[in-house]
């Protein structure tokens, strides 16, 4: 537990069998649950977790990959269920420090937001570790995300490291978000819709020889239509909201 809540964490893995057993061995002590949603991995991803020995952890297999929007809702259902307080998202790759969690969750027990999202974009070492593509890239679909989510102060809108508050996610309409890559800046607009309060928090980039799969031009199309549709939708539900 954290300050009195339960903490419960979601990990989405496709093909992690390298950076996963080190991701689950450094999750804190005060985490409650590791959720890991195997999404149709090919490799060991699924024995990695059998291997584990820790209680807490727990595994989801999708028979077939679903995206990584998929695996996330899956994990939340399970903790939703379960009835856990907090729930956060740290990918299966290592890229996110355990150290930064206790800054995420912050703001969530003291009452000041109701869903919190890493920002790596203004820590001092990005500049040195975060390959200047994927910088150049996030700082652009920021700025875009910043009008189709509805938040105009968030940065870094690609960066996954979420903890949201149990009753906020109960408000949106999990099925409706994005389930591939995109979901992060799909759900910051079901979010603004469902009247939460998002907040910024600094986390440590890490690179350590993770490969997203992503190239700098396929991922920008993917997103672009991605943000296109999030804006269109965003604008229908809330414009539905004010009518009833």
């Amino acid at each position: 537990m954290f300050s009195g809540r339960t903490i419960g964490v979601v990990v989405p893995a496709f093909n992690e069998e390298r950076f996963l057993p080190r991701t689950l061995a450094t999750i804190p002590d005060f985490v409650d649950r590791v959720v890991v949603v195997d999404d149709g991995s090919r490799d060991r991803t699924a024995c990695r977790v059998l291997e584990a020995a820790d209680p807490r952890i727990v595994l989801v297999r999708h028979p077939r990959n679903r995206g990584v929007g998929s695996a996330i809702v899956s994990g939340y259902r399970r903790l939703l269920e379960e009835g856990t307080d907090i729930l956060v998202v740290m990918a299966g790759d290592g890229q996110m420090d355990p150290a930064d969690l206790p800054g995420l969750l912050a703001p969530l027990v003291e009452g000041a937001a109701d869903h919190t999202k890493g920002n790596r974009l203004f820590h001092p070492d990005t500049p040195r570790v975060m390959p200047a593509w994927r910088l150049a890239g996030n700082l652009a679909l920021s700025l875009l995300t910043r009008v189709t989510a509805g938040y105009p102060h968030l940065v870094d809108s690609q960066c996954g490291y979420t903890a949201t508050r149990r009753e906020t996610l109960a408000r949106v309409d999990l099925p409706g978000v994005y389930p591939r890559y995109g979901f992060p800046n799909d759900l910051l607009a079901h979010l603004h819709t469902a009247g939460a309060r998002v907040a910024d928090v600094e986390v440590r980039p890490v690179y350590d020889g993770q490969d997203t799969g992503l190239r700098p031009a396929g991922a920008m199309v993917a997103l672009s239509w991605v943000l296109v549709r999030s804006l269109a939708l965003r604008i229908v539900r809330e414009h539905a909201g004010c009518a009833s």
